[in-house]
């Protein structure tokens, strides 16, 4: 074996470009035994890579997680070889080259896509064209507010991404960009694969957009550059570390760089090379070495690199040492909420239990998170564009604003799908609690970033009002009916629709204590009773659902809702007894995931033998799990439609008289 002295005296001659045929290599060779990915956008990046992390970036790879290390995201997230290559070449200790070769097999930590908790370093889950970029936006401005709260000694580091033109084309990509420079996010640094291919071909059969026109319409600072020309690269980074804007660098290259036949051509996209084209390959980029084969110096080289970041880490943890906020700092980064928050929740639930305090739910969320907001500075608000609808504000919240991140509240724009995606980037930062509102019905347009909170369990809190037909007059373009379904059936999210303020106050402490997944407060527009009897220390929400209401003889029907609806199933429940002389329960199910989490026993007892009726103002797909093969169903069969919201409950037939009615029909 080479001595570690002749090693370095080897590496001294490596040149840059011998470090981006590595990854070159690593990236055909994975692909070709995998018979499966996409070797170009790594093969033309290659060169852009290697100036990033041998000249710029600070990692550790044998501390990956310390807290002001810069963040890299590989937002074209089907380049994913491009990761991994460096990875193994700068020494994560979770990626040998025993994984290059298990490339998208299953157990292996090479996936297909870069995906969050898989492996070490990768900051943020991608693939879905768009999310990274925009993840890292939310990214960047935690680091920025972080910095106004803790200082630059010990918050001080870029977000860089690698994003290609299916990023910049997809839509949620403008609500990054605009936001982004907006904000003044100077720490945010872009390199664009323009590449010019799209699976389909040329990126000229689908768009002629101008890109660096309209990252500078936004506000960004724009350079473009060779993406092969390696000292470009390097200028061009040190020219947006100065920059008072977030950066774009246009780095013009090759899709499949060095690939003589194919370079150039779609078919590098997503298929391998094939053993002629990466024989050819080789000879073309003088890498005369065996498959998943780098030699000792260009290892070396490339280990150098993260002895680099490592030292740049040790001098951070003596300043964080020596810092009178490292307290302060550490309970930030761990994301540890105080007893306190739940003490003053807990007095929020008495206080409100004996006042029977009778608001919307949404109403009933503001109040609580004013208890919470005043019990700890984690929390961070936002809304898109709706927040004195969504009433996510609270006293004493100031407001981040451009180039100045000491606040606490974010105006996200109506950029819903943006505001998610930036909320998944401030909780994968760390520091922050993100909550962030809109109405239930544009659930639709943050889809695929709350599928990513959930994917990789992060706590990030949606508030999502005006959950029903009951926001009345705004008619049925607003009127979430299939949106409960939706959510619920996504793996790994709480969703949790309060019936009053005492549920709502629960609903919130669950969310907060979710540190690995996601939560969806679903809330009213309309005022609804406290349906509470008395105060109880036992958060009951926390079962999922449980027994508001139980008769006082053998019990003959349940009734079961959520939300809005739990107060028509109680006045139901008096009408059968009162009238018929039937003997109903009534179960209030806050959260289906909860519930669904208890024993069989438990979930038994709540929900009894006798014939049960669901009630919710919204489609019946999933409710048969807990009706059952007897029961029955009073919510939605279609859309709404625009009128006050009494009208509308009373015109789908959603009353407590239409509940009885099918107590009595399953009874009788």
């Amino acid at each position: 074996m080479t001595s570690q002295v002749a090693l370095k005296s080897v590496a001294a001659g490596v040149s840059d470009r011998d470090m981006a045929n590595a990854i070159r290599a690593l990236a055909m060779d994975s692909v070709q035994k995998a018979n499966s990915g996409h070797p170009g956008m790594p093969m033309g990046m290659a060169d852009v890579a290697t100036v990033l992390f041998s000249r710029f970036i600070n990692i550790d790879p044998s501390m990956p997680d310390w807290p002001d290390r810069d963040r890299f995201v590989l937002s074209a997230g089907h380049g994913s070889m491009l990761q991994y290559a460096l990875h193994y070449l700068l020494g994560y200790e979770d990626m040998p080259i025993e994984e290059l070769r298990r490339f998208r097999q299953l157990g292996s930590r090479t996936a297909g896509h870069p995906e969050y908790g898989h492996a070490l370093g990768v900051e943020t889950t991608t693939g879905p064209l768009g999310q990274g970029i925009s993840t890292a936006v939310g990214m960047a401005l935690a680091e920025r507010m972080l910095a106004a709260r803790h200082g630059a000694d010990l918050v001080d580091h870029y977000t860089y991404v690698i994003a290609g033109d299916g990023c910049l084309q997809e839509g949620i990509s403008h609500e990054a960009i605009d936001l982004a420079g907006h904000l003044k996010l100077s720490r945010l640094i872009v390199f664009w694969d323009d590449n010019a291919i799209s699976i389909d071909g040329p990126t000229s059969l689908s768009t002629s957009m101008d890109q660096p026109a309209r990252f500078k319409a936004a506000g960004w600072y724009v350079q473009s550059v060779d993406g092969h020309d390696m000292e470009a690269v390097a200028a061009a980074i040190e020219a947006a570390q100065l920059s008072d804007r977030p950066s774009l660098i246009a780095c013009r290259t090759v899709i499949g760089k060095g690939a003589p036949n194919l370079g150039g051509s779609e078919k590098t996209h997503g298929a391998p090379l094939g053993d002629a084209e990466i024989a050819a390959t080789r000879e073309n980029i003088g890498w005369a070495y065996a498959p998943f084969e780098v030699p000792d110096d260009i290892l070396f080289a490339w280990r150098e690199v993260a002895g680099r970041g490592q030292a740049a880490r040790r001098a951070w943890e003596q300043r964080l040492a020596a810092s009178p906020q490292r307290e302060a700092f550490d309970s930030a980064i761990a994301g540890n909420l105080s007893d306190a928050v739940f003490e003053v929740l807990g007095a929020f639930r008495n206080e409100h239990v004996e006042k029977a305090t009778k608001v919307a739910t949404r109403k009933a969320s503001e109040m609580a998170l004013a208890a919470i907001n005043g019990a700890t500075d984690l929390t961070v608000g936002g809304s898109a564009d709706l927040t004195h609808s969504n009433l996510t504000i609270t006293k004493g919240m100031d407001r981040i604003a451009p180039s100045d991140y000491a606040g606490r509240y974010i105006h996200y724009g109506i950029r819903e799908h943006g505001m998610a995606a930036a909320m998944n980037g401030i909780a994968l930062h760390g520091g922050f609690v993100p909550y962030g509102g809109t109405f239930l019905c544009f659930t639709d347009y943050a889809r695929g970033a709350m599928r990513l909170s959930a994917l990789m369990g992060q706590r990030v809190i949606y508030v999502m009002t005006h959950d029903s037909i009951g926001l009345g007059e705004d008619g049925p373009t607003h009127q979430p009916v299939e949106h409960l379904a939706m959510l619920r059936a996504t793996p790994n999210l709480n969703v949790f629709r309060p019936a009053d303020i005492i549920e709502t106050a629960e609903c919130w402490e669950l969310a907060l204590k979710s540190k690995n997944r996601p939560s969806v407060l679903v809330l009213s527009r309309q005022n609804l009773p406290m349906l509470r009897q008395a105060h109880s220390d036992e958060n009951r929400s926390s079962q999922g659902a449980y027994i508001l209401r139980e008769p006082s003889g053998h019990r003959v029907v349940t009734l079961m809702a959520t939300g809005s609806e739990v107060e028509i199933a109680v006045a139901a429940a008096e009408r059968l007894e009162i009238e018929h002389g039937v003997a109903a329960a009534v179960v209030s199910m806050p959260c289906w995931e909860l519930f669904e989490a208890q024993d069989a026993d438990t979930r038994k007892v709540v929900l009894g033998s006798a014939p049960r009726i669901a009630v919710e103002a919204a489609a019946r797909l999933g409710w048969d799990r807990w009706i059952g093969d007897t029961g029955a169903f009073v919510g939605m069969a279609g859309f709404g439609a625009s009128a006050p919201a009494p009208d509308l409950y009373r015109h789908f037939d959603i009353t407590s008289e239409a509940v009885a009615a099918a107590a009595l029909k399953l009874i009788i």
